[in-house]
């Protein structure tokens, strides 16, 4: 399996509908943390995620698309060719988490461990800038997986 860009991830949901940046950063996270329960190896080479006041960011993403505050991103058309695994795997989360609305997908992030054992220590608003610890992602969401 390769390994991509943080950008081109978010340009393959981008292809599926314009998104808000929150729902962008909540999908790729999701799709980190699954290659890492499926593949163990992280899907991502260039960034990783932080336990933010609204759940999962990946700060290089949040920088790119932040001029759009609550608006959402134009949906893309031109989009990096992945692998057939990784393909499949954004399918897969794309199929579990596209219908979910931002909010609805910040939520779901706040019941899960890897961000809530991130965020220890911190208020329900204090900033943070703590990783989520991949070992985490990968038992976590391993441990949720039934299998198809």
């Amino acid at each position: 399996m390769e390994q991509y860009s943080v950008f081109d991830v978010a340009k393959w949901f981008l292809s599926k509908e314009a998104l808000t940046p929150k729902k962008i950063q909540k999908l790729t996270y999701y799709a980190e943390a699954w290659s890492y329960a499926l593949f163990g190896k992280p899907l991502l080479n260039d960034t990783h995620f932080e336990a933010w006041v609204h759940g999962p960011v990946s700060p290089i993403l949040y920088n790119k698309y932040k001029e759009y505050g609550w608006n959402t991103v134009p949906k893309e058309t031109n989009v990096a060719e992945f692998d057939e695994q990784v393909a499949d795997l954004l399918e897969s989360v794309w199929a579990t988490y596209g219908d979910k609305s931002a909010n609805e997908l910040e939520s779901l992030t706040h019941t899960e461990t890897p961000w809530k054992q991130a965020r220890q220590g911190c208020g329900e608003y204090d900033s943070s800038s703590q990783r989520i610890d991949p070992e985490l992602m990968k038992s976590y969401y391993r441990s949720m997986y039934i299998g198809d």
